[in-house]
C-alpha cells in the first residue's frame, strides 16, 4: 500500500473515532442538561461547564490540526488532510449522533454548530453539506500532490475562499439570539396546529 493511501485510511481512522468521542460527549450533556429532549431555544449551561465546552471545542480544532500536520509534508497537503479529517469527524459526529440519540430527526433539524466565538446555529444539512465539499476539495488536493504536481493558488482564489469563508460563518452566526427567538416562535406556532 503506498504512503498516501495509509495515511488517508488513518487520518479517516482517527477522524470517526474522533466523531463518535464527540458524539458521546453530547449524549452525556443531553442526559444532564436536556433529558426531555433536546430543542432551540436551549436552556442555559452553567458557566463551569460551559467554559469547558468552549476548550473542550477549541481541543478539537487543535486535534484536527494534528492530525493534518503528522500527515502532510507541505502546507497545503496538510491543508488537504486537515479538510478532510474535518469534513469526515463533522458527517460521521451526526452519524454517530442518529445511531445514539436517534437525534437529528431528519438533516433540516436546527442544530449549535459550535461555540466559537459566539453560537454557531443551522439545519444539520448546512454542515453536512459543507463537510463534503471540504472532503472533495481535500482528495482533489491529495490527488494533485500524488501526481507530483504543486498547489499554488493565485491572489483572487484567497479572495474568493475568504469572501464564500465570510459568508458561511456570516450565516451561521449572524442575530443568534434573534434566529433563535423565531425558532421558538415557529416550534410553538407548530404545536398549536
Amino acid at each position: 500500500m503506498d504512503k498516501h493511501k495509509n495515511k488517508i485510511i488513518w487520518v479517516i481512522i482517527f477522524s470517526v473515532a474522533m466523531a463518535f468521542l464527540e458524539s458521546s460527549v453530547v449524549y452525556y450533556l443531553r442526559i444532564i442538561y436536556y433529558p426531555d429532549g433536546f430543542k432551540l431555544p436551549l436552556k442555559p449551561i452553567i458557566n463551569e461547564t460551559l467554559i469547558v465546552e468552549l476548550f473542550r471545542e477549541l481541543a478539537t480544532i487543535i486535534m484536527l490540526i494534528s492530525i493534518a500536520v503528522i500527515s502532510g509534508e507541505k502546507f497545503w497537503e496538510r491543508f488537504a488532510y486537515f479538510i478532510i479529517s474535518f469534513g469526515i469527524w463533522d458527517i460521521f459526529y451526526y452519524v454517530f449522533l442518529k445511531l445514539i440519540l436517534d437525534w437529528p430527526a431528519s438533516l433540516l433539524d436546527w442544530d449549535i454548530l459550535f461555540l466559537i466565538p459566539v453560537p454557531w446555529i443551522g439545519p444539520v444539512i448546512a454542515p453536512v453539506t459543507i463537510a463534503l465539499i471540504m472532503i472533495i476539495c481535500g482528495i482533489i488536493i491529495l490527488c494533485f500532490f500524488k501526481k507530483g504536481y504543486e498547489l499554488k493558488p493565485v491572489f483572487l482564489s484567497y479572495i474568493f475562499v475568504i469572501i464564500g469563508m465570510g459568508l458561511i460563518l456570516y450565516s451561521f452566526m449572524y442575530d443568534t439570539d434573534a434566529t433563535l427567538t423565531r425558532l421558538k416562535q415557529f416550534e410553538h406556532k407548530n404545536n398549536k396546529i
